[in-house]
């Protein structure tokens, strides 16, 4: 483990330390456990060595010792107060530090965001472990019919704990809710359950996100990762006759649902790989970039450099400045960015299911030719229909992240740029396009929000170029219009179209591509070439009218995300309130979600009560399932709008339609 922070940031810790200092403190301290975390976080920080020091009062200090930058065992949080070591001051300080797993990448988004990132959307990129390919392999035994009994007490503690986080909401989630779900995934973890202990780290994390007001927080990520959590602990704790009716879904396997301890990779021998693209990466914990590559069979793999971070004003930068840093891999000398426009010759080559090429001792790699986007075998990028490449994209959504190939949710287009959309949903910032060979008008948004990427700034100066023809590279947007998260640009195949009223005139260095979010573009990289007698430049095309809206998907959506928020209690609205949402669903077709709607304000209304009319505290099981049914059809129906947007100019395919997976 080789986690660092800033000098300025607290350490990490691991989840099962703050499980315990939080559990070590009385009933009446874990009351006051917010108030003194806040109180904490005021107080100056210094750091000597691997040795963290704050001082609580005059005559109190608080050490915290986390070698490698992470606190690993609670008798390493050491405070000077009488109370110590049942203070709230040492549990303070733990609830104030970033969670190790999540420096450690123990879960997703989840991009992916997630992208997993915003670009690429992670909540915790998975750090590149130490690898051991030459080990012999394990041996394969038969994998169990079902659940081991401290699998499924484990399973069952982890989803308690969870109903418990959601009834609360966001604002009710305080220190030692989330120290209970903490602790459930550690046990989790030791029972080998790692896929939903992960997940209960990330939904921890989110939640601190959201407490705090990080300026990255997004609410659809903490419902997306809610709803993984308790889809996992609800499947794990089904009885196994319980998908054995007619026409129930297929359960997923034991094994997607337990996940691994670590990401295995896989002996490839031999790779060509050419450059495609660099992107930086940035999260609440984590900066660095990105390099993408195609291997001779048109596979896409990717080498990653992200570090932890301590200082949200400093990771910015140093998301920019790791696109020079040396492509870890083999003796290789070339940076990211050069490697987005050179190639590899690897070998001894070693491989993740995800993509992730590994950078064990024995891998040898030297640098070699690249290729342009439009010669073979990068070219074959745009040779698949958009709506298959949406198809495959969606799909790819249903599998564990560290199940999904690398470069599934990335389309690539060839459009011509129609400019600024006038409005835009939400008042966000868009860029019209429409995609070559067909009638499909996209948006294209930046790859990342943070000002302090070139992302913005390029899609303003491409927003001038109306009529731009471009072969690009984005990262499919799940919306009921098409959108895209724009990566990266290059020149579209000669002789395709006939020449805009723009063009893209990058210097020669930049092999006719440019990496959007690494890269600033500059007015003199966008000419109007002079006018040719075989192809006059014509007017420029007109923009679109806005699209209709869509079904009111967001009245269900809404509760769903409301209910996060605020908790349980929250779902109490008026007779009329209520009246209207259901009238408005059912008007547009949507019975189905007008029931789930109801179902889950009966759920959260639904209190028993003692023989003197007090309500009695309940488990939330049945809030909880209510409220996953919800948030599964919403996540069902915005896919199959987000298909429908992009399959409206014909040029999808069938896409076979399958339960939804957990």
């Amino acid at each position: 483990m080789n986690a660092t922070t800033q000098e300025n940031g607290w350490p990490g810790v691991r989840p099962e330390v703050v499980a315990e200092v939080v559990s070590g403190l009385s009933a009446r301290l874990q009351k006051r456990l917010d108030g003194a975390a806040a109180k904490l976080a005021q107080r100056p920080l210094s750091r000597e060595g691997d040795e963290w020091r704050v001082g609580v009062d005059e005559e109190a200090l608080l050490v915290l010792h986390a070698p490698g930058g992470v606190i690993a065992d609670p008798a390493s949080v050491r405070c000077g107060c009488l109370l110590a070591p049942a203070c709230v001051h040492r549990a303070a300080a733990v609830t104030l530090c970033p969670l190790a797993e999540a420096i450690e990448g123990g879960a997703e988004s989840s991009d992916a965001d997630a992208p997993r990132v915003d670009a690429p959307r992670v909540d915790a990129p998975r750090a590149e472990g130490p690898e051991t390919p030459s080990a012999p392999e394990p041996v394969l035994r038969p994998e169990p019919a079902a659940l081991t009994p401290s699998e499924l007490a484990a399973a069952r503690h982890l989803h308690r704990a969870a109903c418990a986080l959601l009834a609360a909401g966001v604002s009710g989630a305080g220190a030692v809710s989330q120290a209970e779900l903490l602790r459930a995934a550690h046990r989790a973890r030791v029972a080998g359950l790692y896929r939903p202990a992960a997940a209960a780290v990330t939904v921890v994390t989110r939640v601190r996100a959201a407490r705090s007001g990080a300026p990255d927080h997004r609410l659809v990520d903490l419902v997306s990762g809610l709803r993984e959590l308790l889809g996992l602990t609800v499947a794990l704790s089904a009885p196994v006759d319980a998908f054995g009716a007619s026409g129930a879904p297929e359960p997923t396997p034991l094994g997607e649902l337990r996940g691994s301890a670590r990401q295995a990779y896989a002996e490839e021998g031999g790779l060509r790989l050419y450059g495609l693209f660099a992107e930086p990466v940035l999260t609440a914990t984590h900066a660095g970039a990105v390099s993408w590559a195609v291997d001779a069979g048109g596979r896409l793999s990717t080498v990653a450099e992200v570090t932890p971070h301590g200082d949200a004003a400093t990771a910015a930068p140093l998301a920019v400045g790791a696109g020079n840093r040396t492509v870890r891999l083999g003796d290789a000398a070339l940076s990211h960015r050069e490697f987005s426009r050179a190639g590899l010759a690897v070998q001894g080559a070693t491989r993740s299911a995800g993509g992730r090429l590994g950078a064990g001792a024995s891998v040898r790699a030297v640098r070699a030719a690249g290729a342009d986007w439009t010669a073979e075998p990068v070219a074959g990028l745009w040779s698949e229909p958009p709506g298959a490449q949406v198809a495959r994209a969606l799909a790819a959504q249903e599998l564990p992240y560290e199940s999904r190939p690398a470069g599934s949710d990335l389309l690539f287009l060839d459009v011509t740029l129609l400019g600024a959309a006038p409005t835009a949903p939400g008042g966000a910032a868009q860029l019209l396009a429409r995609v070559a060979g067909s009638d499909l008008v996209i948006a294209l948004l930046p790859g990342h929000e943070h000002p302090d990427l070139a992302f913005r700034a390029n899609l303003a100066l491409l927003a001038t170029a109306h009529g731009l023809r471009l072969r690009l590279i984005g990262r499919l947007e799940r919306a009921d219009r098409p959108q895209l998260r724009l990566l990266a640009i290059g020149t579209p195949p000669d002789g395709s179209d006939q020449p805009g009223p723009v063009r893209l005139a990058l210097a020669a260095d930049r092999a006719g591509r440019a990496n959007l979010g690494l890269e600033r573009l500059q007015a003199a990289d966008l000419q109007a070439p002079a006018p040719r007698a075989d192809h006059p430049v014509g007017p420029l095309p007109e923009l679109p009218t806005t699209p209709p809206d869509g079904p009111p998907v967001h009245v269900l959506a809404r509760r769903v995300a409301q209910a996060v928020t605020t908790g349980r209690s929250a779902l109490a609205p008026s007779a009329a309130t209520a009246a209207a949402d259901r009238s408005l669903l059912r008007v547009a077709g949507l019975s189905t979600a007008a029931q789930l709607l109801d179902g889950l304000r009966a759920a959260a209304a639904d209190h028993r009560r003692d023989v003197f009319g007090r309500v009695v505290p309940d488990d939330h099981d049945a809030f909880a399932t209510a409220w996953l049914a919800a948030a599964v059809y919403t996540e069902a129906l915005a896919t199959a709008l987000c298909y429908a947007a992009w399959a409206a100019d014909g040029t999808a395919t069938d896409r076979t339609r399958q339960p939804a997976r957990v």
